[in-house]
């Protein structure tokens, strides 16, 4: 894991600025404090201890060349390995912390918001143990404000698109307008949720393609989370010839309607046939079922099919647009 590394790296420079182990023990007055000590200056040091032990080594004199290493091991090599089963001990103790705390979440509330309160908890233990290695090592945290806070201010600027997308990533997990799993609009596109994410929400479209979208583009628009309901109506228009009688148009749209399985009925559902507008060329009605949304695309192309069919079987026409061209003889 790349953050092994890091923290390897991290405590070997971190051990050339600890000379004395800081067991609460009192350094003598004679030695500069850890955290002002020069890496240059413990290098030093750490290179001539080791060569006087090798020169010991080489004179026969193995009293002092193992003091010499027992001196070594206690002041570089002991801290060093102390601080790293530290966070790796932590490591372990975040992802078992931050699986309590994002399963009844999950489970309870939603998938979405359970992952990021784990990544929350998980790096906020983290970050909590590395700093305290440092404290260890003798590093003031404190000392590095005024320059975390010049770098943060010059990151902010360099980052505010990304920024921007994660301050909306905190909003759509917070106010949740959709989950993972819900088909929605947005950003100019309808696709199903696949993940919602700090910085960018992940989408999959009917046709099998995986849209990545930052979260700015989609909590700075219109969200129309169309799966959110699990009823939806379906709404068709059609336009007849004004030749055809009224009342037998709407017994057959009616009919062509009740021919679909699974209508909903009960207050404000069931179907309705509505004539909406007398226009330039035909007559308009409107069909209103209320189906099951998982059903919705297979059962309106369904009811186009049987309007289609019912209207040819009843003689009524659908007019379309025509154009008459007349030529006059010069």
């Amino acid at each position: 894991m790349r953050w092994i590394y890091f923290l390897i790296t991290l405590l070997a420079v971190s051990g050339l600025l600890e000379i004395e182990p800081s067991w609460g023990q009192a350094a003598s007055s004679d030695d500069k404090p850890a955290a002002e000590m020069k890496i240059e200056d413990a290098t030093h040091q750490l290179g001539k201890t080791a060569g006087d032990a090798i020169e010991a080594v080489k004179s026969g004199n193995f009293s002092t060349a193992a003091e010499l290493g027992r001196s070594l091991m206690k002041s570089y090599a002991v801290p060093a390995i102390t601080a790293l089963v530290v966070l790796i001990v932590a490591y372990f103790l975040a992802a078992f912390v931050s699986r309590i705390c994002s399963a009844p979440i999950r489970k309870r509330v939603d998938e979405t918001l359970g992952r990021f309160v784990g990544r929350v908890v998980f790096y906020l233990i983290i970050v909590s143990a590395f700093l305290g290695v440092l404290q260890y090592f003798g590093i003031g945290v404190t000392s590095f404000a005024a320059v975390i806070g010049a770098a943060g201010f010059a990151i902010g600027l360099a980052f505010q698109g990304t920024l921007s997308n994660f301050s909306a990533g905190v909003m759509l997990l917070v106010f949740r307008p959709f989950k993972v799993g819900d088909v929605i609009t947005a950003a100019g596109i309808t696709a199903k949720v696949n993940e919602i994410d700090l910085f960018a929400t992940t989408f999959n479209t009917p046709d099998n393609r995986r849209i990545i979208v930052p979260n700015s583009m989609i909590s700075g628009g219109i969200i129309e989370n169309v799966s959110h309901h699990e009823e939806r109506r379906i709404d068709v228009t059609v336009g007849v010839d004004y030749s055809a009688d009224i009342d037998t148009t709407r017994a057959n749209l009616l009919a062509a309607a009740q021919t679909l399985k699974g209508i909903i009925e009960g207050e404000g559902h069931g179907i309705q046939i509505c004539l909406t507008e007398l226009a330039d060329s035909s007559v308009n009605w409107v069909i209103r079922v209320w189906v099951p949304s998982a059903d919705y695309a297979s059962l309106r192309e369904e009811l186009l099919r049987a309007v289609k069919l019912q209207l040819d079987d009843a003689g009524i026409g659908i007019p379309f647009p025509q154009m008459d061209v007349h030529i006059q003889n010069q």
